[in-house]
């Protein structure tokens, strides 16, 4: 029986990583330089270091590039993006079904603890959570499974008994690798990554908890 939902953040609850990349994109074309999102692609949901954008953008142009500045730069272009941009489409519906099917609620993200909490706070979404996992929890963060085991740690939960909703490769995989039932829901920007063999989401929430208990 199912007891214990996991979320991720970013992508999954709130769209941020459209408006990173499209702040990084920003930035990039102010040198005529356009950023790929096969490469970028290798941070979404993961280690911000297994892409460095600032990196790849010196070599590109070849010379130093004050990157404070450009930091600086890029966050107000994410900023002005972002502004308008609530949770994802039926987020809340999905928690509050949890709640109502007396469920536990956890939230597994590699972002920063100081990242993830302004954002659910600003959401009103803190109370829904049971327990929150974020970069600073673990030693390894996604595609390496320390995240979810630490939540289901929490829990006291078997991982057959866990659900993880991602919207990244990389996040899959660290879902799939401690061993839960993973469910996709990309977003306008990770729909075109790939994802292996992993479930999209085509079932209301109740009927999925249905379907998985039986």
């Amino acid at each position: 029986m199912i007891e214990v939902v996991i979320f991720d953040f970013d992508g999954l609850i709130r769209d941020t990583e459209t408006f990173e990349f499209f702040s990084f994109q920003e930035v990039f074309r102010l040198h005529d330089i356009e950023l790929p999102l096969e490469l970028y692609s290798k941070r979404i949901g993961g280690h911000m270091n297994a892409f460095d954008p600032y990196s790849y953008l010196q070599d590109c142009i070849g010379r130093p590039i004050n990157r404070e500045e450009l930091r600086m730069l890029r966050r107000q272009k994410y900023d002005m993006l972002i502004q308008n941009e609530k949770e994802r489409p039926g987020v809340v519906n999905y928690l509050n079904s949890a709640k109502n099917l007396g469920l536990k609620i956890g939230l597994a993200s590699s972002a920063p603890y100081d990242w993830v909490m302004p954002n659910l706070e600003e959401l009103n979404l803190v109370g829904y959570f049971d327990c929150i996992r974020t970069h600073e929890d673990v030693k390894n963060v996604k595609p390496d499974p320390e995240l979810y085991l630490n939540v289901l740690d929490y829990f006291g939960v078997n991982s057959q008994n866990a659900i993880a909703f991602e919207d990244s490769p990389n996040g899959a995989k660290a879902a799939r690798a401690a061993g839960m039932h993973t469910v996709i829901v990309p977003n306008e920007l990770t729909k075109g990554l790939f994802f292996d063999d992993y479930s999209m989401l085509e079932l209301e929430f109740e009927r999925l908890i249905q379907t998985l208990n039986s």
